[in-house]
């Protein structure tokens, strides 16, 4: 395999999580004076290694690990292996993170601080960069808000001492509601934000509340009805472009591979098969 030979930068924002900006590059001779960031770093080094200094210490942040920086405090950064270091990031503003222990009803007068910045956590790695990729990709803002805020949930109990919220209640009404509104909008369902307050709760305590009640997060349960809508318009003659147009998959593909995951076969041939019958 030909090794990297060029730098490249993206750097962007996207409108369902407004607060956060977001960076993927690969860094091979850019070097990062002293800064600091007014909020938060959450880093993530997918290959290579970058060397940074911080808290007036020399770090190697080598490939799988997570990097975090609190808010206003001084950091460099430049390669730590001839190849530099392919990066992802988020850069949530300090009211983001407010905003998300207010909603989990968490004492939010002061900032959480991470006690350390290097960190070797393999889950956190892998579901930063899935939520990363995600926000590339055309998923519904009811999938991108949620796993943000289980992502965040996550990482600020693990890392920065913040304590674990109180068991999310019962709502069936609220449940019932959600359920109803998803039901009626599955090709342009609401973001999370939307769906909560049209159900007077919090976002946060909302995706809680309909995980315990359902076992899932709101927008898996909002692909299971996808899922079960295609199938019916398709054993009614549908063509799998209609049918991924009609219910709001990115593409024909991508009903293909959900469709196929839970009936094990492809929409295409499942409709065959229902015509031949």
């Amino acid at each position: 395999m030909d090794k990297p030979n060029r730098e490249s930068i993206r750097f962007w924002q996207t409108a369902p999580l407004a607060g956060v900006e977001l960076l993927a590059a690969r860094y091979i001779e850019h070097r990062f004076v002293p800064h600091v960031h007014d909020g938060y770093v959450i880093g993530m080094i997918m290959a290579g290694a970058q060397r940074y200094r911080y808290r007036g210490a020399e770090h190697l942040a080598g490939s799988g690990t997570l990097v975090l920086i609190n808010p206003d405090e001084l950091h460099t950064g430049a390669k730590g292996a001839e190849d530099g270091w392919l990066y992802r990031a988020f850069y949530p503003d300090n009211q983001q993170i407010l905003g998300l222990l207010d909603e989990l009803e968490l004492p939010s007068g002061s900032l959480p601080a991470f006690g350390a910045t290097l960190y070797r956590d393999p889950d956190l790695v892998k579901g930063f960069a899935q939520l990363h990729h995600l926000l590339e990709s055309p998923a519904t803002a009811l999938q991108q808000q949620t796993l943000w805020r289980e992502m965040m949930l996550l990482l600020l109990r693990r890392h920065a001492g913040v304590k674990a919220p109180g068991e999310p209640g019962l709502e069936h009404r609220a449940i019932v509601q959600a359920k109803e509104l998803l039901s009626a909008q599955l090709a342009a369902p609401p973001s999370l934000e939307e769906l909560a307050a049209a159900v007077n709760l919090s976002p946060f305590h909302f995706a809680r509340v309909f995980r315990r009640a359902t076992g899932i997060p709101p927008h898996t349960w909002l692909m299971q009805q996808r899922i079960a809508k295609a199938r019916a318009l398709l054993r009614d003659g549908c063509l799998p472009l209609e049918v991924a147009t009609q219910l709001g998959f990115a593409d024909q593909s991508h009903l293909s591979r959900q469709f196929k995951q839970v009936y094990g076969v492809a929409p295409a041939a499942y409709r065959n098969a229902r015509r031949s019958d």
